[in-house]
Formats: structure tokens, C-alpha cells, sequence
């Protein structure tokens, strides 16, 4: 299955994010594949009236800007990333700082790629 997806910048994710919920859009959820040294993708999934929009983030280890201040929903996906990927989101609140699933910032990401270490943070 293939995916339609915008391609966004770090700098122009909050903008069009928040452009999609101007526009009536519910925020779904997010997903990451490949975070390892190299960086890692993100889709975040937006629904109306039935039709799904996607954005496509890349990163390439900086931080990605947190839209839990757009959709606060989007907060408990973020922290999820950050425990099971290794990424970190600026703006995040509550930010669990990788303790809502793991024991602490010190555990190793399970789902981060082997190709690199993790990002100190």
C-alpha cells in the first residue's frame, strides 16, 4: 500500500497543521519508521468527512516541533515516539521526557534503528 503524502519542513509542520484543523480536519494519529543515525519519517494522518490527508516529515536528527499545542491529543502519540524511536519533540506538553513507557531516559529506544547510537539528549 502506498501512501499519498505531502512532504512538509520542520519549519512549515505547525503551519500546516494548523491550516488542516482551520479547515475542519481531525488530527488521527502519527507514525515513524526508520529512526536510526541517518534520521527517520513521519506521517501524521488527518481525517474529514472521511477523506484521510497525510503529511511526511523527514528529520534527520534535529528536533521535530511538537503540534500538541494545535491538537492536544497529539501529546500521548508524541511521547510514544520519543520512548520507542529515540526522537525528541520542542514544544511537547506534558512532555514525559521517555518515561511513559520506558524506566527512564537512560533506556534504549526499542524500536530505534541498529545503524546508529541514540541521540543524547
Amino acid at each position: 500500500m502506498t501512501v499519498e503524502a505531502d512532504s512538509i519542513s520542520n519549519g512549515k509542520l505547525c503551519r500546516a497543521v494548523a491550516a488542516l484543523k482551520t479547515k475542519g480536519c481531525r488530527f488521527v494519529t502519527i507514525t515513524c519508521v526508520a529512526a536510526d543515525s541517518a534520521g527517520a519519517e513521519l506521517l501524521y494522518h488527518f481525517d474529514r468527512e472521511l477523506r484521510l490527508t497525510h503529511l511526511r516529515l523527514t528529520v534527520a536528527g534535529d528536533d521535530v516541533p511538537s503540534i500538541s499545542g494545535i491538537y492536544a491529543a497529539a501529546y500521548l502519540v508524541e511521547n510514544e515516539i520519543q520512548d520507542h524511536f529515540g526522537l525528541s519533540f520542542a514544544g511537547l506538553v506534558p512532555d514525559y521526557r521517555r518515561t511513559l513507557y520506558l524506566q527512564g531516559e537512560d533506556s534504549v529506544p526499542p524500536f530505534r534503528g541498529h545503524s546508529g547510537p541514540d541521540k543524547e539528549g
